[in-house]
């Protein structure tokens, strides 16, 4: 009697329950690419049972590629995306500390065209994947990484839609905004002090301008990284992590990209 019962308990959850809902496998591995004579690494991770899903391209901060990127990327695999953290600074390039990060980031901040290379690099790493449909792909980015996305867009890079956490919103040159296909979205703390007012209006009319397809949404109570565990908790430093913006960012990530990619992806 009860292996009848557990016979019928396990045809039930499997029917309740299929197999395409159990947890994905994730694999990841290194990539080497190059730009000239500079030797790049991003990382790579994707599920195994997909043979084909859309990617997404991942934008580091200042210190580079970490474990908090190839986090993201396993993250967004599990979404049922090929996710690539690419590289900006170079194989084994990595600041020690803020003011290293400070002088790196500020490197391809003062050279757009430099920093746009790069970007579009990565992308094309990403979309040269087998597992990738080439024509559907977005960016996410965090900081340094959420300007670049914004640099990606602004060069023209074919992607359905960016993702800006909590990144700088300059608009150095507006007249670029006119490049932009891609739909956009600005994921911003409220008290974020190292992005001033005037940048953050700038950036509203050049993508009004360019009749750009936005949306931004604005944490309360969040300063800049607020999605970074490592930013430390003390909002004074003006970069401090918020577990409540985190997750609602996320969300809102996850929205914009079943719109952009109109439920392509079979969760």
């Amino acid at each position: 009697m009860r292996l009848l019962l557990c016979a019928v308990c396990a045809t039930f959850l499997s029917a309740t329950f299929p197999a395409s809902q159990a947890r994905a496998e994730i694999q990841t591995k290194r990539v080497t690419y190059q730009d000239g004579d500079t030797t790049l690494e991003g990382f790579l991770a994707w599920d195994t049972e997909k043979t084909q899903a859309p990617g997404v391209l991942v934008v580091h901060q200042w210190m580079g590629l970490t474990k908090y990127e190839q986090r993201r990327c396993k993250q967004l695999a599990e979404l049922g995306y090929v996710a690539f953290a690419l590289d900006i600074y170079g194989q084994g390039v990595r600041p020690e500390n803020r003011q290293q990060a400070a002088e790196m980031a500020g490197k391809y901040k003062s050279d757009r065209d430099l920093y746009r290379r790069r970007l579009n690099l990565g992308l094309e790493q990403l979309r040269g994947q087998p597992n990738v449909y080439p024509e559907q792909t977005a960016a996410i980015g965090y900081c340094f990484g959420g300007t670049g996305v914004l640099e990606l867009a602004r060069s023209g890079a074919e992607v359905r839609g960016v993702v800006s956490f909590h990144g700088g919103l300059d608009s150095p040159s507006p007249e670029d905004g006119k490049n932009i296909s891609a739909e956009v979205l600005v994921l911003h703390g409220a008290d974020d002090p190292f992005v001033p007012e005037q940048d953050i209006q700038a950036f509203i009319k050049e993508l009004n301008d360019a009749d750009v397809d936005w949306q931004m949404n604005i944490y309360s109570g969040a300063v800049h990284s607020f999605t970074q565990p490592m930013a430390g908790n003390d909002n004074s430093t003006g970069a401090a992590y918020n577990e409540r913006a985190d997750k609602r960012s996320w969300e809102a990530m996850k929205s914009f990209f079943d719109e952009i990619f109109r439920d392509e992806v079979t969760r």
